[in-house]
């Protein structure tokens, strides 16, 4: 299965006065009687089933297909995902996070849309930004699911508290970055320079592809001996031995950023959203900027698919969710609703959009992004232990040497397909 490595292009930010009820003169056409009869159960990952279901508005209205939003806690999914293939009783649509793609599919949760697509123009490969197919969408050479929204990690920081440091711009490597963050924590007691979220486990992983290097090696394996990773080891240990993160789990990174007892931080574009709307009188006190770099600058390329469960009995009205809500317009407005990054070409390339400065720094870093190794259980197992292990080198003063050759044997034999 071929590794999807990078995203090209232009990205829409929010701003776009396009109403949700514009949407519905592109909608789907009627449903059939069958498609009609029940509900179409979507289960969404996160908070986002409010949001979720405005959006899904305008085809309700068009199609006179009811739709019913269950909001699945990030932390209950892969419960439910057991569970559901079990009793056979899963939503029709689900939202897959790129690292749990590969769980539902080796589960048989997910129904084969190869045969299925082709009907709906929207669904087609061609209208989705060059590399979000392949390993995004298919599994074991079988269409899964489609493209819903894409996301990439980008640096924010608090121009106004870096220039009240001395620091006149945003850090560019790494080292710039751990010695910017040590000015910052010397404010005072309760301040920091930087947060590390602590059930992040693909921070690590940037930090190593900073470095030059890999979690998977020639072979197709997973491996995190090598000397990027150490250096990673190094960069995510020391800041905390410099004192310049929070050591509680808890910490909200938007109210931290807007307090600014953190004036910077790695996150995805959804944080601007939220920052916007928890502190509009901040605007032109932040901004952002493309990751730090060692060797390199990649960042991850996260994002989400939607898939129908095999067990549907509403398969034709999933199929026309599926294409209405890859439809240009629809993307652009979640986007302008949810924060979430399009993956349709034609959203991605609006010219309304792309003149955004934000847009810009998201289409710069875009151009350098890498998935997680797409294994089973990438957040149960490997990124776990992963940060079981980081976590405990640099929260508990845990024997780096042992910890890490623990983890190291802990992923051994794994491999990314």
């Amino acid at each position: 299965m071929r590794i999807l490595t990078r995203v090209i292009a232009p990205i829409a930010i929010a701003g776009l006065a396009l109403s949700l009820a514009a949407c519905s003169g592109s909608s789907p056409t009627a449903a059939t009687a069958k498609d009609a009869s029940g509900p179409l159960t979507v289960w969404v990952m996160g908070d986002s089933s409010t949001n979720f279901q405005k959006l899904v508005a305008p085809f309700v209205a068009s199609s006179g297909q009811k739709v019913d939003v269950v909001a699945i806690p990030w932390d209950s999914i892969d419960q439910k995902l057991t569970t559901s293939v079990a009793s056979g009783s899963g939503p029709d649509v689900v939202q897959i996070g790129l690292t749990k793609l590969r769980s539902f599919a080796d589960a048989g949760a997910l129904l084969p849309l190869d045969d299925k697509i082709s009907a709906y123009p929207d669904l087609a490969s061609d209208k989705f930004a060059d590399g979000v197919g392949g390993a995004a969408t298919a599994v074991n050479g079988k269409i899964v699911s489609v493209p819903w929204v894409s996301d990439t990690r980008v640096l924010f920081y608090r121009s106004d508290i870096l220039a009240e440091s001395g620091i006149a711009k945003p850090p560019a490597t790494w080292d710039e970055l751990r010695s910017d963050a040590k000015i910052l924590t010397e404010r005072g007691k309760g301040k920091y320079g930087y947060y590390i979220p602590q059930w992040d486990n693909a921070l690590p992983v940037e930090m190593t592809w900073a470095y030059g290097g890999s979690v998977v090696d020639s072979t197709g394996k997973i491996n995190f001996d090598t000397p990027a990773f150490q250096s990673a080891v190094d960069l995510y240990t020391g800041l905390y031995a410099d004192k310049s993160v929070p050591i509680n789990s808890d910490f909200d990174q938007t109210q931290g950023f807007v307090s600014g007892t953190v004036p910077m931080l790695v996150s995805g574009p959804y944080l601007a959203g939220a920052i916007n709307a928890a502190a509009p009188d901040l605007a032109g006190k932040w901004n952002i900027t493309t990751l730090p770099t060692a060797d390199k600058g990649t960042s991850l390329f996260g994002g989400s698919n939607l898939g129908i469960f095999k067990s549907s009995k509403h398969q034709k009205g999933s199929l026309k969710l599926l294409d209405y809500l890859s439809k240009s317009s629809t993307q652009l407005d979640w986007y302008k609703i949810n924060g979430e990054l399009p993956t349709a070409k034609a959203a991605l390339n609006t010219p309304s959009f792309t003149s955004d400065p934000l847009v810009k720094v998201y289409t710069k870093q875009l151009a350098d992004a890498k998935v997680l190794p797409l294994i089973a259980n990438w957040d149960g197992g490997v990124g776990t232990n992963l940060l079981k292990a980081l976590n405990s080198i640099a929260l508990t003063n845990a024997d780096p040497k042992s910890t890490l050759a623990t983890f190291y044997q802990s992923t051994k034999g794994l491999t990314a397909k």
